[in-house]
């Protein structure tokens, strides 16, 4: 098994991405572990509401209660272990399971079971039959996050230094954002680590994987040098200081230069103040591509957030969302949902060079000679002039892998430092 040491050597046993004994440690050690994103508040408006979704391959449904209390159980019903919820959202005071009847209210008590006295004597306690309830439920900035280990640390602590990179997503306008089209969902034939660590560190696999899609104007994105003018314009009558560094300025010029022209283009200098403001210059990013360990990627210039559910060894079902600003126009907000079904959407642009990658790993990587032979995460690693991009993403990269191994090891949380090399 790997280490965290061969992790730091740049190496990568290639068996960890199709062995199924891997795989089920990975379900122990990790899923049921670690914080994992379920749901956004913008789905659970109102009392009752729920939505359904998965911590590893354990369905769950997040589901407010009839006071508003927000609730993760296993989506299981404690009799015979049938699915409980089968839909994907909704509205619901309590819920029947289709195989005997027994019925659970939104907060997770039982509260009836047929046949009772006749069957049970009446002495099945009700109280101890509830659903089985997350160990933990927090929210950070509209992300709803369930972990089941009741010793994990604090969300806030968990995310650490990658939460004002959140933030920068999440946090740009006074009404936070929301969840708009529904969710994009299917299975791709592919380890769920090789598009987690995409995300969270292959930022150099762009000018190839996608070169065809750049020569073509999908995008429509106009790489023009206007936004800080068009900034200090809009600010004439705010008290916000911008005497930006020759750095700042270009950093800031490109940032909104990325964002596709036209209506979002427009969107987006118009609001740049008030991000600027909420954020701190120092704080805005030309985009945020990341990987919140185990499963949880974003895309900020692609409005977008995706959950890479495993469903075992060689196979992953995604789950892509469209994120927005809640205060943002009827117009822009559809425009955004079609750009990022157009880019990386099920059939998206983007998308299908990525997945022909993932997937040809995934099984080459099985083959029996295959796995002889680690794979190579060194980019970085050398001291030599030049090497700054290199050892940007490699220090990404080799971080994911080496939480991986850190946790697959079976370290507790109490031993782990959320602040030492080992985890950051």
């Amino acid at each position: 098994m790997m280490n965290v040491a061969d992790v730091k050597a740049g190496l990568l046993d290639r068996s960890i991405f199709s062995a199924a004994d891997v795989y089920e440690r990975e379900l122990e050690r990790i899923f049921a572990r670690c914080w994992l994103f379920v749901a956004h508040e913008s789905q659970l408006p109102h009392p009752n509401d729920f939505v359904t979704s998965y911590m590893g391959e354990d369905p769950v449904i997040v589901w407010r209660d009839g006071g508003g209390t927000l609730h993760a159980f296993l989506n299981m019903c404690r009799h015979r272990g049938n699915r409980l919820c089968r839909a994907d959202a909704g509205n619901a005071a309590s819920f029947m399971c289709t195989y005997h009847g027994w019925t659970f209210a939104s907060d997770g008590t039982l509260t009836a079971v047929p046949g009772l006295a006749e069957v049970y004597g009446g002495e099945l306690d009700l109280r101890a039959w509830g659903l089985v309830e997350v160990a933990q439920l927090a929210v950070y900035k509209g992300l709803i996050f369930g972990t089941f280990d009741p010793a994990a640390p604090p969300l806030e602590a968990y995310l650490g230094p990658q939460r004002p990179l959140l933030d920068f997503m999440l946090d740009r306008r006074a009404g936070g954002t929301e969840l708009i089209g529904g969710v994009h969902k299917w299975v791709m034939r592919t380890n769920w680590k090789y598009p987690v660590d995409n995300f969270g560190g292959d930022d150099g696999h762009h000018l190839i994987t996608h070169a065809s899609v750049r020569k073509v104007p999908v995008d429509a994105i106009d790489y023009g040098r206007s936004v800080v003018d068009q900034y200090n314009k809009n600010t004439h009558a705010r008290e916000v200081a911008f005497d930006l560094s020759a750095d700042e300025r270009g950093r800031i010029e490109d940032a909104l230069a990325r964002t596709p022209e036209g209506i979002l283009r427009d969107y987006a200098r118009e609001h740049f103040p008030e991000a600027i403001e909420r954020l701190g210059r120092e704080a805005y990013r030309e985009s945020i591509v990341e990987s919140v360990f185990p499963n949880l990627s974003l895309n900020s210039g692609r409005h977008m957030i995706r959950v890479w559910h495993p469903r075992g060894p060689r196979a992953t079902e995604m789950w892509s969302y469209c994120i927005v600003d809640r205060d943002a126009p009827a117009a822009v907000k559809d425009a955004l949902r079609l750009h990022l079904t157009q880019t990386f959407g099920p059939a998206g642009n983007f998308e299908q060079d990525d997945i022909n990658n993932w997937q040809q790993c995934t099984e080459t990587a099985a083959g029996w000679v295959a796995r002889r032979y680690p794979q190579n995460i060194q980019a970085g690693m050398s001291d030599r002039p030049g090497a700054e991009i290199g050892r940007k993403l490699g220090v990404r990269l080799r971080g994911l892998y080496t939480r991986w191994a850190v946790l697959m090891e079976g370290r507790e949380w109490p031993a782990i430092d959320l602040d030492s090399p080992d985890w950051t």
